[in-house]
């Protein structure tokens, strides 16, 4: 993938620990490595199809500049954001911030933090069988979309009976694409913090519920923690969760079992 590169645009700002630091303030120094398909920039010549320097240098002066940060670590995701939140072509970011006149006691060029942050791609299932089933997915869906998520891609709405406790109301069932700048475990807590809002109780395993949010594929990324299991570990044996997301991705390869969404879902049906 191409880049560009701003080195060292210098910029006066209020961060720091001390309260000196944030009263007298002090220069800082913000390079930027920017991950960019340029190939249609150089095919049109056309300022639409790349970034405008000018206004990324902007827009990361009026970011930087807005608050007072005791560390540079926070300035630098807040930055990251702000840039991948705000240019739609940019898909990776690297951001230096040097600290010349770091208050430290000894004598350096400067201190310095690096971060680089992407988009990430992720399957979402949902699910609800209480109330307003499509309301509520659809509000679900209303509240991925944040600072940190962009809802890509959904699936048709799918009527499924219930697994496992079979004694409660029919499923309404989809899945999305979601495009995030969350791990995967911030991912799954902001996910638990949407499923409280819409009032979901854990009362009876695999029970009635008002909405339901399980993470089934995040790029291909394999975990086997306490609370998170990515790839869901029972999504090749659900079709409630296999014919969804084959409607938005029949290609995408589990990336445990080495086949792809339409395949699974074959081998489920019994047609392969």
């Amino acid at each position: 993938m191409d880049k560009i590169y701003i080195s060292d645009l210098e910029i006066y700002a209020y961060h720091g620990v001390f309260s000196e630091e944030k009263m007298l303030g002090q220069k800082f120094f913000i390079s930027l490595e920017l991950t960019v398909d340029l190939r249609s920039a150089g095919k049109t010549d056309a300022l639409d199809k790349t970034v405008n320097y000018a206004e990324l240098c902007d827009v990361v002066e009026k970011v930087f500049t807005s608050k007072k940060h005791d560390l540079i670590e926070k300035c630098a995701e807040e930055l990251a954001e702000a840039i991948l939140m705000k240019q739609p072509l940019v898909n990776e970011v690297k951001i230096t911030i040097k600290k010349p006149w770091a208050p430290i006691g000894k004598h350096v060029n400067y201190v310095a933090v690096e971060i680089t942050r992407c988009w990430h791609t992720a399957y979402i299932s949902l699910g609800s069988n209480m109330g307003d089933k499509e309301q509520n997915i659809r509000e679900a869906l209303k509240l991925l979309t944040s600072a940190a998520i962009k809802v890509t891609k959904v699936s048709a709405l799918y009527t499924t009976k219930p697994v496992g406790y079979t004694e409660q109301d029919d499923f309404l069932n989809g899945c999305a694409e979601i495009k995030t700048l969350f791990t995967p475990n911030e991912l799954l807590a902001f996910m638990l913090e949407i499923e409280h809002k819409l009032k979901r109780e854990r009362i009876i395993k695999w029970g009635p519920r008002t909405i339901d949010l399980d993470i089934v594929l995040f790029e291909k990324a394999v975990i086997a923690e306490e609370d998170l299991m990515i790839p869901h570990p029972r999504m090749h044996e659900r079709m409630f969760v296999l014919e969804p997301l084959c409607e938005i991705a029949p290609y995408q390869l589990h990336p445990v079992l080495g086949k792809s969404i339409y395949e699974l879902k074959g081998i489920l049906a019994g047609t392969k």
